[in-house]
């Protein structure tokens, strides 16, 4: 079932959003989940309301459209109807609070914080430098990994962010969302129960003449080969 749904909302998505990069829709961790059921729920809200005015518009072009009978005929004047000023002031406080709920918790619970907000024991921290125009990756034991980041599944994944010249924007679309990643100051950003798997990574920001070339793999592996990846 959950197949079923992930195709067809890329589907639709692939059918609006034509040549732009939608591997977003296909959520591969926790965190990617609630980010994609964000724009799901964004999206289902904006096609009701897409709907109910199409349907609107089309009952008022048919009904006032002018004829034999009504060409003449000055529609009645509504101006002051208390019932329809009330329906169209709170439908869309109504609409917009239904939004904001999940919006708020989702995007509370995974901005980029600062390094003493973040108390997981239990997490894999990693260190990630940015730099003109790669990645450097350094994990717990002091190892180093430039442009291919490993971790592994099913864990608690924390980034520390830091550049090293100008502003980057840490970002693996199937695993997470954008994050600034700026010089002179840390930011912590965390991925909740990545699924293993080979991800693309990239820089999201401008950041110089050969932008396009800082990108990096992300393998998500098993905690037995994660353990002997390290140790190599």
């Amino acid at each position: 079932m959950k197949n079923i749904l992930i195709r067809i909302r890329l589907l639709v998505f692939a059918c609006l959003l034509t040549g732009c990069d939608i591997s977003v829709l296909d959520p591969q961790s926790k965190t990617a989940d609630n980010q994609a059921f964000l724009i799901s729920f964004s999206f289902a809200l904006m096609m009701i309301v897409l709907i109910i005015v199409f349907l609107l518009m089309t009952r008022f072009v048919w009904k006032y459209r002018e004829t034999e009978h009504n060409k003449n005929t000055i529609p009645k004047d509504i101006k002051g109807n208390k019932k329809l000023e009330l329906t169209w002031t709170i439908l869309p406080i109504l609409l917009l609070t239904v939004l904001a709920v999940p919006t708020i918790a989702v995007t509370y619970n995974q901005s980029a914080t600062t390094p003493k907000a973040t108390t997981q024991d239990d997490a894999i921290h990693i260190d990630v430098t940015a730099q003109q125009f790669f990645w450097t990756f350094t994990y717990g034991n002091g190892k180093e990994s430039t442009n291919e980041l490993v971790i592994p599944e099913n864990k608690s994944i924390v980034f520390h962010l830091k550049s090293t010249d100008v502003i980057h924007s840490f970002w693996i679309p199937s695993l997470g969302g954008k994050t600034d990643v700026l010089p002179e100051k840390e930011l912590v950003y965390k991925i909740d129960n990545p699924k293993k798997g080979t991800y693309d990574g990239k820089c999201a920001e401008f950041c110089g003449v050969n932008h396009t070339k800082m990108r990096f793999t992300a393998r998500v592996v098993s905690e037995e080969t994660y353990q002997k990846w390290l140790t190599k």
